[in-house]
């Protein structure tokens, strides 16, 4: 695992070229943002200890495998850490697979149901410290970003990636077919990648690939993308 300072508050930590999660520094230590795939807690954990950040709480995007697979073993290791997650997604964290009334996609995989269960659940524009939670349903019914209100640092998990450029999640590419393979609604998923860029945030940090600073464009370029594909985006 790599560790790479993306900011004085914020820090991405990267396993294997293409796993992401983030230490977001605040008063009297760090919030945790997303787990990483398994095996990557005592990396975690040697990183926060040498940063001189113990881990205050732990707060989750979405609930896929690559996001949440070290939860366990952290939490045994920080007994008592809050940890929190939108309250949509936190049943996909249970492994309860079932749809909503009116909801709408294709079928959900790629989960991995945890012992560890949220300690807290979180609505939309709730804020969690220096964080405030926002609401980006369509990658995952209940699909989190975290907005750091300090500068407007964006840490959008999966709702966007930058592998190739700055793709919104539900989009095609020929290059990174990913972002719309794994997304279970498509349209919602660009709805909610044109409400994250009406943020304006300072930069985008996110599940996979590098954090882009001053995105604001490249995200505008990713929504049209999106647009083009999914019409009905626009509704809602």
């Amino acid at each position: 695992m790599k560790i790479f300072q993306e900011t004085e508050n914020l820090c991405r930590l990267t396993r294997l070229g293409m796993f992401n999660c983030f230490l977001v520094k605040d008063e009297g230590g760090c919030t945790l943002i997303d787990t990483n795939i398994g095996g990557s807690a005592g990396a975690i954990l040697q990183f926060s200890q040498k940063l001189g950040l113990p881990i205050s709480g732990i707060a989750l995007t979405l609930a896929h495998f690559d996001h949440v697979s070290s939860l366990d073993e952290l939490a045994s290791a920080l007994p008592g850490v809050e940890i929190v997650i939108g309250a949509r997604e936190s049943r996909l964290l249970r492994g309860e697979l079932s749809l909503d009334p009116g909801e709408q996609g294709k079928k959900l995989f790629g989960f991995a149901p945890t012992r560890t269960k949220a300690t807290k659940t979180l609505a939309d524009g709730e804020q969690v410290g220096c964080l405030r939670a926002i609401s980006c349903p369509g990658h995952t019914p209940g699909h989190f970003a975290y907005l750091d209100v300090r500068d407007n640092s964006l840490i959008a998990g999966d709702a966007f990636v930058t592998q190739a450029g700055v793709i919104a999640a539900g989009v095609f590419k020929w290059t990174l077919p990913f972002p719309a393979w794994f997304s279970w609604n498509r349209a919602l998923s660009v709805r909610s990648a044109a409400k994250l860029r009406a943020l304006n945030p300072s930069r985008l940090a996110v599940g996979h690939g590098k954090t882009v600073v001053s995105p604001v464009e490249a995200m505008n370029r990713a929504i049209v993308i999106g647009y083009k594909q999914h019409p009905d985006a626009r509704n809602g």
